[in-house]
């Protein structure tokens, strides 16, 4: 399976007609926020690569826009500290460390397995089962290799989850987390189809919330926390082996939940 994104990187040579699907701005509500999202989802995803210089202009001829949002969406960026600029020349993607990856995956490991424990407690299901459509996209877009709708529906969906809870802070520092994060095995999963199954794990993890698990719902986002690390990669890293097709972190990914 292809996923929709592929296409070459944004080198030299590379023009508008090439640029992948993930750097495509999809409609939301804004100009200037389609395209940060889709900037966000190139940055996690890989397609603009660390260290790489983008210029707002050049970027914007490939978005088919003028350079003024791609700026604003590049400036915002800047604050979340994905970019940095670089005078007289653009952007600057950053580089993350695997120690940066490492912190980020103790933080979330801190916060999200006990607060999705906390919702299958005592939680609304209500808001819960309203999630169920957006855990069916994940899958439908996996299917596709669409990961531009994969990892915004992914964002949406556990967002929402902790949104259920009344806590607008762990909604913004998990949110800031994930955007610091790196997915550069997303592409290798897409493409063995082992997106599939690994999206599917968003419904079980409604299953136990919904039944009021909350050890198998705590069990279920630490286990995934870890499994995403090993694809939360500053390098390609292999595919594990058919005969070992779980290994969560270490010299190859494990299934994702994101």
């Amino acid at each position: 399976m292809t996923p929709t994104h592929a296409g070459p990187s944004f080198g030299p040579g590379s023009d508008r007609a090439a640029v992948p699907e993930v750097l495509r701005p999809a409609r939301r509500s804004s100009l200037r926020e389609d395209v940060s999202q889709s900037l966000r989802t190139a940055i996690v995803t890989g397609t603009l690569r660390p260290g790489q210089i983008y210029s707002a202009p050049k970027l914007a001829e490939r978005f088919g826009v003028s350079a003024t949002p791609v700026r604003e969406a590049m400036l915002e960026l800047v604050k979340n500290g994905l970019v940095e600029t670089v005078p007289n020349k653009g952007f600057r993607i950053v580089r993350v460390s695997e120690r940066d990856l490492d912190e980020i995956a103790v933080l979330r490991g801190l916060l999200e397995p006990p607060s999705v424990a906390e919702l299958a407690r005592g939680g609304d299901l209500a808001r819960v089962r309203a999630l169920r459509p957006l855990a069916e996209e994940i899958v439908a877009a996996a299917a596709v290799g669409d990961l531009p709708g994969y990892l915004r529906a992914d964002v949406d969906f556990h967002l929402g989850l902790l949104a259920g809870l009344g806590n607008g802070r762990l909604v913004e520092v998990v949110r800031d987390l994930r955007a610091q994060t790196r997915l550069y095995g997303l592409t290798r999963l897409a493409e063995t189809g082992r997106l599939v199954a690994s999206a599917a794990e968003h419904i079980e993890l409604l299953d136990v919330i919904e039944a009021r698990d909350a050890p198998a719902a705590e069990a279920l986002m630490r286990r995934h926390i870890g499994h995403t690390r090993g694809i939360w990669a500053t390098s390609a890293e292999p595919l594990p082996s058919a005969e070992d097709p779980d290994r969560g972190p270490g010299p190859g990914p494990g299934p994702v939940i994101g």
